[in-house]
């Protein structure tokens, strides 16, 4: 008989997170928040002291998120603040890898994503409205961090992402941290949102 191979992982708050079947019950937010602390962006291709991590990304993320959408609700912007979650146990991949891996690496990501929305109170699914509205903020994002960390012209950067509003950015400058620095925000933004949901 065959050795069936393992698809959980062991968390540092003690949690088995099954990948194939993951629980809401075994998701915790200082698992996430350390994770994403320590997941690079770009590969790890920026300049600096430190990696720009995922975390730092979904702060960011959440914070144009919220200049966008002025009435959005914590809910919303919790969702902003979740956007690449899963992210915490299965990693960055840029777009072309995620590609080539195929749907596979799709399913995953939603399967992660439902339980991570319903431990914390959001629907499984972002509706999709919302998610388009995310993703122009995300979109955003890309094109700072492009220009700012990852080595792109602003003329390169304006053919892939296209150019955001200026006074959209304005005072939203990236500084590379230590995981530790970002890992508190994260969780400190994560447990304020929450509060204003109740």
């Amino acid at each position: 008989m065959a050795k069936q191979t393992r698809a959980w992982q062991r968390m540092l708050s003690g949690r088995r997170l099954d990948l194939l079947d993951p629980t809401p019950v075994d998701i915790e937010i200082e698992d996430i928040a350390h994770g994403l602390a320590f997941v690079a962006r770009w590969n790890g291709q920026t300049q600096g002291d430190y990696p720009y991590s995922v975390a730092e990304h979904s702060l960011l993320v959440e914070a144009l998120f919220s200049r966008m959408e002025p009435k959005a609700t914590p809910s919303d912007k919790l969702n902003a603040l979740l956007h690449d979650a899963p992210e915490y146990v299965i990693g960055d991949m840029i777009s072309p890898v995620k590609a080539a891996v195929g749907p596979g690496y799709g399913a995953l990501d939603d399967r992660l994503t439902a339980a991570i929305h319903i431990r914390f109170g959001l629907p499984a699914q972002t509706p999709v409205k919302l998610k388009k509205k995310i993703k122009k903020a995300d979109t955003v994002s890309a094109w700072m961090e492009a220009v700012q960390i990852a080595g792109f012209s602003i003329g390169e950067a304006d053919k892939i992402f296209g150019r955001p509003d200026a006074a959209l950015i304005e005072g939203l400058d990236i500084h590379l941290r230590p995981p530790v620095e970002v890992r508190r925000d994260f969780t400190a933004r994560h447990a304020e949102l929450l509060k204003e949901m109740s």
